[in-house]
């Protein structure tokens, strides 16, 4: 007989989503973790980086700031910790699991068996071993910078993705002098190169030295306890004297958390940058064994992760919420003044035969209301298989660049889910004069010209 119906191993936003689907299919499941449930997200990532933004923009000093972020940790922290999870059902066992076979996971010398096991231990920062001198520098990373006690004078940041700008923002607020550094043509290189280049000026508006297609080649010791960042250009031709900063941030990426796992010594499949290679039901190639999170490598988010724990959970259970993981309906924002919010098809690669709705914001009222007219609106919408484009199509995807994107990014997200018309959007009545209100007018080009405008086709 088993302990348990269910084991998830990781108590990051994968973990207690795949927990709490459990305990709503009503299932006996146990939570194994080495750390405090909540993770990466709320002790090191989206909750003390988001925090420390705010603060920063409502004036704060560093110390302040600090303070904030370690309170608003500890208020979030406390609302998904074990003895909480415990009052709601969950057997929390703490310490680092291994599986031993597809049914039975180790804790020490303990085994806890269940028929199915939700693998959720996330990711941790990698450092690039083809920069000289880096890991001997001992640079901050998207977590260690929050142990940070004084704002540092300069600050080099490698990596110009979402992690690197939102942090120096942040930092340049505080007053510090941050140059950032993208080996890439562009910041956000996900993104469209619109959304890229406006938050590239807007951090060059309060002081962030930004320099695109530079490598860092190497780090030395200077005097006075600060480092030399030397870098090349993209030709490969040395690029001027070396940058010195007080500290440097590597924000270059995140790798799987998947060390001892135990799961080499079984027949769980990886891709070739380790991650646990999952279907879209997020079952593994062991049986019994699904994966859910940053540990799959298919989208380092936590709102992702949260959604393919509980598909995970509702698969292996056969109960709650099944289905299929959609990665085209998950959005995206990074949360700088002003922020980028992107769903599904990226405008500006769109597929041939559908059409774009582009606003710019200023021809949005509440963005000139506020005076922040720096920003656009770009909705993709094809054609349906037999109805076409009745009803203004199925909308494919979208980008948003304001400062509230990541809030009226929702609507385009819920309408995808939903598989409503992109005329839903615009006719949906919106309050006057908003933010969302940009989207109901960007969407109505899809039925005719709106004040000059009106969707282009694509191909």
């Amino acid at each position: 007989m088993m302990d348990h119906d269910l084991i998830v191993v990781g108590g990051g936003a994968a973990g207690l989503g795949a927990v709490r689907a459990a305990l709503w299919a009503a299932a006996d499941v146990a939570l194994i973790t080495d750390e405090a449930p909540g993770g990466d997200c709320t002790f090191t990532g989206c909750v003390p980086s988001k925090t420390l933004l705010a603060a920063a923009r409502d004036g704060l000093g560093f110390a302040e700031a600090m303070a904030r972020v370690r309170s608003t940790v500890e208020h979030i922290a406390a609302t998904e910790s074990a003895e909480v999870l415990e009052n709601e059902g969950v057997t929390v066992i703490e310490g680092r699991a291994r599986l031993v076979t597809h049914d039975t996971v180790a804790v020490e010398e303990r085994r806890i068996t269940a028929p199915r096991i939700v693998v959720a231990t996330g990711s941790q920062p990698s450092l690039p071993d083809c920069i000289a001198g880096l890991a001997e520098a001992e640079p901050l990373s998207s977590e260690t910078v929050f142990d940070l006690t004084g704002a540092p004078e300069s600050l080099g940041i490698i990596g110009g993705g979402s992690t690197g700008c939102e942090l120096a923002q942040a930092f340049a607020a505080f007053g510090t002098e941050v140059t950032l550094f993208e080996q890439g043509p562009q910041l956000l290189p996900s993104e469209v190169s619109e959304a890229a280049a406006l938050v590239c000026e807007a951090l060059g508006q309060i002081g962030v030295t930004v320099r695109l297609d530079t490598r860092v080649e190497a780090v030395e010791p200077a005097p006075g306890g600060v480092v030399a960042v030397r870098t090349s250009c993209r030709d490969g031709a040395a690029d001027g004297a070396p940058v010195v900063c007080e500290r440097l941030l590597a924000a270059t990426g995140r790798v799987p958390a998947t060390d001892d796992l135990g799961l080499d010594g079984m027949r769980v499949k990886f891709d070739p940058h380790g991650h646990v290679i999952t279907n879209d039901r997020m079952m593994t190639s062991l049986r019994g064994v699904y994966a859910a999170g940053d540990v799959t490598g298919r989208a380092f988010l936590s709102h992702a992760a949260d959604e393919m724990g509980r598909i995970a959970a509702g698969n292996a259970l056969g109960k709650g919420l099944r289905g299929r993981f959609r990665e085209a309906t998950i959005p995206r924002v990074v949360f700088t003044d002003p922020e980028v919010a992107s769903v599904g098809v990226i405008p500006w690669h769109a597929p041939p035969g559908s059409r774009v709705a582009y606003l710019p914001l200023t021809e949005v009222d509440r963005a000139v209301t506020d005076g922040r007219t720096d920003g656009f609106i770009a909705i993709v919408a094809g054609p349906r298989r037999l109805l076409r484009n009745t009803g203004g199509g199925r909308i494919l995807g979208a980008t948003i660049v304001a400062p509230r994107a990541g809030e009226m990014i929702q609507e385009i997200v819920l309408a995808m889910r939903t598989g409503a018309f992109a005329g839903r959007l615009a006719q949906a009545s919106h309050a006057y004069p908003t933010w969302s209100n940009g989207v109901q007018k960007a969407a109505a080009q899809f039925f005719g010209e709106v004040e000059g405008r009106r969707a282009r086709r694509v191909g």
